[in-house]
């Protein structure tokens, strides 16, 4: 039995293969009667670390809901850097994302289509992130429920409002604006979607780009209640402590982030209230309680990490190409909601498309680069045959043919 991190954002399983000074158990695969090597060196890179290690196949079962067992590709780690950290409590990683992005490619098929294909479940899971107001501590272990082929309607409140998944890799959604404070950031749509919008379970934060974030950052110290506010604590680099008697969330703005509709001539609206961006951190002195800010910048997407999905029930419909949010009954703090979702709105303020139609994913990526790496080849292959070719089959310059004045020179540039 092993803890795993439900991660939205890749589509690799996998597992510690061997000890690790930070993991407590590991998976030894020579202990399995049913394991089989595939024999297959693979690398996956996060945005903070990354593991290589093994594929193999093994029998699994899911000890709730769906019964029997099932044959599912699973890597074993078995070296990494910046993955297992101190004090993490899981020891590995579930990626629930397209098999667009599975290492070493797209042929490995992911654990959950795995599951759809031999459980016959329907193509839809659903995630519920507990730990609104909650010190983050690292464990990763606040609860929460993932229901593999359904909803579960007990894990949330209302409606569920669906927004499209615009290309199935990540899960990339559409993010028309946002609002802090309920005042609109009033910047091109486009810039909330460079390079991709993405809902990402497997992200700590919520992630902006950076003309994005900046333009939040200005909003929030513009709106909250603080003069004085250092620098440090927006960049991550700070913390900013009360003493424990205060509560400092009342000090701050909701912030909004709009998303388009599967009517594409409506919009709703996801907020969350700062007790989730203004994030408690355990255990920092007697009297007081310090914080950190749970927004920071990216330089190639906008990800709505577990920061905002602490707030929602998340479905992840993939058989209608759509992602749900709903709110959920956990995201609570002193008896309040701290999330809220409001619709419909009218999108004739934004364009019809926010999304930049050229995407350079990362299969499209490595199709360009070796297109590139065989045109040098041919043009190198073609310099070494000139370079070979023997004297005699070169032209021989007569007297006529030597440029050897001005004059010369400008006619043989117009022959």
């Amino acid at each position: 039995q092993l803890n795993i991190l439900v991660d939205t954002g890749s589509s690799n399983f996998a597992v510690a293969g061997v000890p690790d000074p930070d993991v407590t158990s590991y998976f030894n695969t020579k202990l399995s009667s049913t394991y089989k090597s595939q024999g297959i060196d693979v690398t996956v890179k996060y945005s903070q670390g990354s593991w290589t290690g093994v594929l193999g196949t093994d029998v699994i079962t899911i000890p709730k809901g769906i019964y029997g067992s099932y044959t599912i590709n699973i890597a074993t780690i078995l070296e990494s850097e910046n993955f297992f950290l101190p004090g993490v409590k899981w020891h590995g990683i579930l990626g629930l994302a397209y098999d667009a992005l599975a290492k070493p490619s797209s042929s490995v098929e992911t654990f959950f289509d795995s599951l759809v294909r031999q459980a016959k479940i329907p193509n839809i899971f659903s995630l519920q992130m507990c730990g609104a107001g909650l010190p983050v501590s690292g464990s990763g272990t606040n609860g929460g429920s993932l229901v593999l082929g359904g909803i579960e309607p007990s894990l949330y409140k209302g409606d569920i409002w669906y927004t499209p998944i615009k290309e199935e890799w990540y899960y990339q959604v559409e993010i028309l604006k946002l609002e802090v404070g309920g005042q609109n950031l009033e910047l091109d749509c486009r810039e909330y979607n460079a390079d991709k919008a993405i809902v990402d379970s497997g992200t700590t934060l919520l992630r902006l780009p950076q003309k994005v974030f900046s333009a939040v950052v200005q909003a929030i110290a513009r709106t909250s209640l603080i003069q004085e506010f250092s620098s440090g604590f927006w960049t991550g680099s700070q913390l900013a402590c009360w003493d424990k008697t205060e509560r400092p969330w009342s000090l701050f703005p909701k912030l909004s982030i709009y998303l388009r509709d599967e009517n594409s001539s409506r919009s709703f609206r996801i907020s969350i209230l700062p007790q989730l961006y203004i994030q408690p951190i355990l255990g920092i002195g007697e009297n007081l309680q310090c914080y950190r800010f749970g927004i920071s910048s990216s330089t190639n997407a906008l990800v709505i990490g577990a920061t905002v999905m602490e707030g929602f029930y998340v479905i992840f419909d993939r058989a209608q190409r759509r992602v749900g949010f709903a709110v959920s009954p956990c995201a609570e703090v002193d008896g309040s909601p701290v999330s809220e979702i409001e619709g419909p709105f009218t999108t004739a303020d934004v364009a019809s498309n926010c999304v930049s139609s050229v995407s350079f994913h990362e299969p499209v990526l490595w199709i360009a680069s070796y297109a590139l790496m065989s045109l040098c080849g041919i043009i190198l292959l073609v310099l070494i045959i000139l370079l070979l070719i023997p004297p005699r089959c070169q032209h021989r310059y007569t007297d006529n043919d030597v440029v050897n004045d001005e004059s010369s020179l400008v006619r043989h540039r117009w022959k």
